[in-house]
């Protein structure tokens, strides 16, 4: 899987390789519970922050190339999830 400095060091398109790390990471994770999910991505962005290759630049990105591909529900959780990040 590619972390979030290597997503955040590309220029996103949801039909590019944005898509490509969404799949890769959907893949990696496949059956695995949304809360093994939702740890997972904050556990990398954490340590992402920790090291300093994670802004919120980068945080705000991630969330504009996965919004749309989510239902409202998710969309809620993921902006939960954002919010922490940003707030660490």
């Amino acid at each position: 899987m590619r972390d979030f400095n290597n997503y955040s060091n590309q220029k996103p398109n949801i039909d590019g390789d944005a898509m490509n790390v969404i799949k890769n990471f959907a893949g990696k994770y496949e059956g695995a519970s949304e809360d093994r999910l939702i740890s997972e991505i904050i556990k990398e962005a954490e340590k992402g922050r920790k090291n300093g290759t994670l802004t919120d630049a980068d945080i705000d990105r991630f969330k504009n190339t996965l919004s749309p591909m989510l239902n409202a529900e998710q969309r809620s959780k993921l902006n939960k999830i954002i919010q922490k990040l940003k707030n660490n």
